[in-house]
């Protein structure tokens, strides 16, 4: 059996002339912060089977290098690329198009491609992966989840023998620098943000890491690879971690716990659960240890338990280790002969976020008596009970901020209490509702 990258999908091959193989052409079809990286590790290493032979970007002048081998061709012409002598086509782009539209050329002409585009393989990567079968092709994406952190491979080639059943990660760095420094130094979350965006660990529009749709993007990879289920990444909730403020970090450590954003997804016969929002983890979880950029998953197996993969999730160099450990096991896999790995049918489960847990409400009210037991009176309609209540003195009357945390409840009914609660005339601000994790 070949050596292949499980992230990746080829067909049935067999070698026509045994021997030494030749070694793979390689172009790298964007050269900005991961391109470069891609770069520095195939001219430094020196992978074997591996040639890097074009790098293509737009202004390409402003781009060349000297320490590359004067044998790279550098080139703002897509159609000089794709048309060229390369077997595999790096895609670094990013974004929907062109880069979907030059993956399906590059399949098509009879090319490997290996991305790190999250957003494009989530999108459309059941699509890609059947157009590379179709044309004996692999397509590797193991950099577009986590980074440098072998994270797909691992859950589809080390976990093989297992049964996964549910993932849950941090998959986002900015969103947990931005936690992080709200829990160490009392910032507000736009302070965090400011600092974040200073230091180059958030963009300029951070819409998509702070409010979820990065991570939400890895997530329906992750099932897709992991818990084989195809999901649509608009059907997954996704909840802004912009509402976190300095008093939940607080309240959060006297129940013993943090605050982070988490990426869920869990297997059941009849649907997956899934959602991308902040919630409470235990002190004790791996998931409260990871700070600043790094990120994390778990996954949980109905055999082998829990597994945990760690590491820098984001940057230059550790993506760029990713991309070049696929092309590597492109390398190996053509260099032998017999069968390599075939597509496989992801199962087409409806989604839900309806997950069951415990929950943390934070209000934030103007005092007067009776706020309790208009709340309890609500909760009791509809059959949630409350766990405990919690307020931290030296707070304004007029803007008091306490917690009360609910015993083991749906996520839809906790909803639809507080749908009842919003319209009561003491909140000055909506009630902050987040998951707890035991």
């Amino acid at each position: 059996m070949a050596n292949v990258s499980p992230n990746s999908v080829t067909v049935l091959r067999e070698q026509e002339h045994p021997g030494t193989p030749k070694a793979l052409n390689v172009a790298i079809v964007g050269f900005g912060t991961v391109g470069s990286s891609v770069a520095r590790i195939l001219s430094e290493r020196s992978p074997s089977g591996l040639r890097l032979t074009h790098v293509c970007n737009r202004n390409i002048e402003r781009k060349r290098v000297d320490w590359l081998p004067s044998t790279v061709r550098w080139t703002e012409d897509i159609d000089a690329v794709l048309s060229s002598e390369c077997d595999i086509f790096v895609e670094l782009i990013g974004g929907l198009e062109p880069a979907g539209d030059w993956i399906r050329r590059a399949l098509k002409s009879g090319r490997s491609v290996v991305t790190a585009n999250k957003q494009l393989i989530s999108r459309h990567g059941n699509e890609l992966l059947r157009l590379a079968a179709e044309n004996g092709q692999h397509l590797a994406f193991g950099a577009s989840v986590a980074g440098g952190i072998p994270v797909i491979s691992g859950l589809q080639e080390g976990l093989a023998g297992d049964e996964l059943i549910e993932l849950c990660g941090i998959l986002n760095g900015t969103c947990n620098y931005i936690l992080t420094r709200i829990e160490a130094a009392g910032v507000s979350f736009d302070e965090a943000l400011r600092e974040a965006q200073k230091l180059g660990f958030a963009e300029a529009d951070p819409t998509d890491d702070v409010d979820g749709l990065d991570a939400r993007a890895k997530l329906t990879i992750l099932a897709r690879t992991g818990l084989g289920v195809s999901a649509s990444a608009s059907d997954i909730c996704a909840r802004s971690i912009s509402t976190i403020e300095p008093v939940d970090f607080e309240y959060a450590k006297l129940l013993d716990c943090t605050i982070r954003q988490l990426s869920r997804a869990r297997k059941t016969s009849d649907r997956l659960f899934a959602s991308v929002e902040p919630a409470l983890v235990h002190s004790s979880s791996p998931l409260a240890a990871v700070e600043g950029g790094q990120n994390l998953v778990v996954s949980t197996g109905k055999f082998g338990g829990e597994t945990v993969f760690a590491g820098h999730g984001a940057g230059g160099n550790p993506t760029a280790v990713a991309v070049v450990s696929d092309l590597i096991a492109i390398a190996r896999s053509r260099q032998h002969n017999g069968a390599t790995l075939e597509e496989t049918e992801n199962a087409a489960l409806p989604v839900s976020s309806d997950f069951t847990s415990r929950h943390y409400l934070r209000f934030t009210v103007r005092d007067e008596p009776g706020i309790i037991a208009a709340l309890a009176k609500i909760f009791c309609q509809h059959g949630i009970n409350i766990d405990a209540v919690f307020q931290k003195p030296g707070y304004s009357k007029s803007k008091l901020p306490f917690v009360i945390t609910l015993e083991s409840c749906s996520a839809s009914v906790v909803e639809k209490a507080l749908k009842q609660i919003a319209p009561l005339e003491f909140q000055v601000q909506p009630c902050l509702n987040l998951p707890i994790l035991d």
